[in-house]
């Protein structure tokens, strides 16, 4: 089997942080929203991974495939020129898949279990496709799915106005090269793009074999702001391990399940867990409240924050109240207030108070 991580497109609902950076390129406790995407594809057993990538964004894609430390996969880079839909960039995709079976992931979904047990399913049992859904409570935002008496898949239809049931296309599909057949039929959507669901629909009119599986686990669709920061939250809670490798110093607390990256520094300040710091990053005379995230070489001086995600390089000096936000590259935020305040600052930017 194949995999085929989506990792395109221009991530218009997270900007500004996306003018500069791919996506699937942010990152939720101090990894690229994609290692985590690639864990499962290699933790499932599968060495022969594709990567859709765009014009704008694919040079930095290919880099940091490049820095995800493992031999054991073969990455084949395939570009789309335009984001033209999930099924566009499947079709694009054919000279790679061949006639293999493949799991088709979304770069920017996350998920709190492995995708193994549904690789082990669609194997043992030959579907034409296996789709994973989950149960959401605005299902007109996503793929929703429909079901007959006895469990069957019945209806797919893409962000429904009134949607038919609430149960969600998650990101990540099992296909047998049998998709090919209907992607190559498909027109453009209102939306314009190839829909994934119009292919598998077809599937299901044609009287080929989909069936779906029950994710009993989160799922999140890193797509906006809010989305980001639950991802941050729910990683750092579930998967965050105490670790402490950068230095201390005897005034300093570190409370719960921090991890302090080697070559970080922490003077005079409180880390309350679960939270990680950084590689090379600095904490001086500041408190970092829980579900934080500070990325690598940033500085965080007499400042206080909390339920936020700050990327490599930036810095906040001075800066009390700072709260559900997220900080981009080599940002500067500075100067005194005295209320709670939330931002939403892309790379390189300078916010003063």
């Amino acid at each position: 089997m194949k995999a085929l991580i989506l990792s395109g497109g221009k991530g218009t609902r997270l900007r500004p942080v996306t003018y500069s950076t791919a996506k699937q390129l942010v990152p939720v406790a101090n990894r690229p929203i994609l290692y985590y995407v690639i864990d499962n594809v290699v933790e499932a057993g599968i060495r022969d991974v594709g990567i859709v990538i765009s014009p704008e964004t694919g040079d930095e894609v290919k880099r940091a495939v490049e820095m995800y430390k493992t031999r054991e996969v073969r990455f084949t880079f395939i570009l789309q020129e335009a984001p033209l839909g999930i099924a566009h960039a499947a079709g694009i995709s054919r000279d790679f898949i061949g006639e293999d079976p493949f799991v088709l992931y979304l770069g920017d979904n996350l998920i709190g279990s492995g995708i193994k047990k549904f690789k082990e399913k669609f194997e043992k049992d030959r579907p034409d496709a296996l789709i994973l859904v989950k149960e959401v409570d605005e299902p007109r935002h996503f793929g929703v799915v429909t079901f007959d008496e006895e469990g069957n898949v019945t209806r797919l239809v893409e962000k429904p106005k009134f949607p038919p049931s609430s149960f969600a296309l998650v990101g990540v599909y099992f296909f047998s090269p049998v998709i090919f057949e209907e992607i190559d039929r498909l027109k453009p959507s209102w939306r314009g793009e190839l829909e994934i669901t119009e292919a598998i629909q077809g599937l299901v009119d044609s009287g080929k074999r989909v069936i779906a599986e029950y994710l009993d686990t989160w799922w999140l669709d890193t797509g906006k702001k809010d989305d980001i920061l639950e991802a941050n939250r729910v990683v750092l809670d579930e998967w965050i391990k105490r670790d402490i490798q950068g230095k201390i110093d005897e005034r300093s607390i570190i409370s719960g399940r921090v991890k302090v990256e080697k070559g970080a520094l922490i003077e005079n300040s409180e880390v309350r867990g679960p939270a990680v710091v950084g590689s090379g990053a600095v904490v001086k005379n500041s408190f970092v409240g829980p579900y934080t995230s500070i990325g690598n070489f940033s500085h965080i001086e007499n400042s206080e924050l909390q339920f936020s995600v700050v990327l490599d390089g930036a810095e906040i000096r001075d800066t009390r109240g700072l709260d559900s936000s997220i900080i981009g590259k080599r940002s500067r935020i500075s100067g005194k207030n005295d209320r709670r305040i939330r931002l939403f600052v892309g790379d390189d930017s300078v916010v003063e108070f």
